[in-house]
């Protein structure tokens, strides 16, 4: 199966289950993957052909920045959700990267990896 990348894309929200998060808000990263049949778009060269990636940039961000989860598998489960209503789309893998998570130590991010398809 074919494949579109979204990677690394930041976003401030308010996601946590510590009132400080819910108040302060935090940066967040999302890497999504889209699977999906391109051949009929890489032979047209018509966007037309294909799921603009613009369009799910904004989708990610939206559910990010406008909604407030506890847990960020909630986030990407949602994320996940919102995708799969693009009919072209058969299965998507969201990650989402929580670097400055409220916990004693020295680490670059605590994240979570779904991976869902349509249904049928």
């Amino acid at each position: 199966m074919d494949k579109i990348f979204l990677k690394n894309l930041a976003f401030f929200g308010f996601h946590g289950v510590l009132q400080e998060e819910k108040n302060l808000g935090q940066k967040f990263f999302v890497d999504v993957e889209l699977s999906l049949d391109l051949k009929e778009a890489g032979e047209s060269d018509n966007v037309q052909d294909t799921v603009s990636y613009a369009d799910i940039y904004q989708l990610v961000k939206d559910v990010v920045s406008d909604n407030r989860f506890n847990l960020i598998e909630a986030l990407a489960e949602n994320i996940a959700f919102e995708i799969l209503k693009y009919e072209e789309i058969t299965e998507t893998v969201v990650r989402v990267r929580k670097p400055e998570a409220p916990v004693a130590g020295i680490f670059d991010y605590f994240g979570v990896e779904i991976r869902r398809k349509r249904n049928g």
